[in-house]
């Protein structure tokens, strides 16, 4: 087997390098509701809540079946339009939009340490994210809040690629912004699909961030966190994907 050396660290974002809730309904969206409630909707918190989240599940479904990527925007304007019967203006749009993702984001949180390990690992390797999001400023804005934006050549979203992770075409954007192949490539994540075997279909040496030891992957392959990252990529420098 030919030997590559590693050039080059692709990270997933969410669950990798910031922990953060998942959910759309439990971090509190008091604020949304009363956006919600001034554009004339008349749904009570709760019912605001089972609508939304019924609407967000609809585009998931689409999205499950070709892993094409769909916009916060899309997902908001049919949302009002459904609870308002009518067309929401553009202005409306972007304005429930920016508040109900700064509520989303208030459940992100940086792990303390992760701007240091993103500082070291820069002196060797060359950085990017490569994230599934429906808002493609939502990223960069926390990677700005970390301090880390400089350390990163790249930020590759699925919201701006148009297909989300694990299809191939997102970590074809990747390579091809980057200007790198495959075999050269370490990509790091915590879901298996996605962050695990989409890259290694590609080509790439995969790490699956899963401290339970659950996920069906070689002992090798496996972080408990991003943290363990720096140590196991000291061991393979000149050695090729397996």
């Amino acid at each position: 087997m030919t030997s590559t050396r590693h050039t080059h660290v692709l990270f997933d974002f969410f669950g990798t390098l910031v922990d953060y809730s998942a959910s759309r309904t439990t971090q509190g969206y008091q604020r949304s509701h009363e956006l919600l409630r001034c554009y004339g909707g008349r749904l009570d918190y709760p019912d605001f809540l089972v609508e939304w989240s019924r609407v967000c599940t609809d585009f998931d479904r689409g999205s499950d079946l070709d892993d094409h990527e769909f916009t916060m925007d899309e997902v908001v304007e049919v949302f009002l339009s459904t609870v308002l019967g009518r067309q929401p203006d553009a202005a409306d749009v972007r304005a429930f939009v920016d508040t109900y993702v700064a509520e989303w984001s208030r459940e992100v949180r940086y792990p303390a340490g992760v701007a240091d390990l993103l500082s070291g690992l820069a002196d060797d390797y060359r950085l990017a994210v490569v994230s599934n999001t429906h808002h493609a400023p939502l990223v960069p804005t926390h990677l700005a809040a970390m301090g880390v934006t400089s350390l990163f050549d790249a930020v590759i979203t699925s919201v701006r690629v148009g297909w989300r992770k694990p299809d191939p075409r997102i970590y074809a954007a990747a390579l091809g912004e980057l200007g790198v192949a495959a075999e050269s490539v370490v990509f790091v994540g915590d879901t298996i699909e996605p962050d695990y075997h989409g890259p290694r279909r590609l080509g790439m040496r995969a790490f699956l961030i899963d401290p339970t030891g659950r996920a069906p992957v070689p002992d090798r392959h496996r972080l408990s966190s991003v943290f363990d990252l720096p140590g196991r990529l000291a061991g393979f420098t000149t050695v090729a994907p397996d």
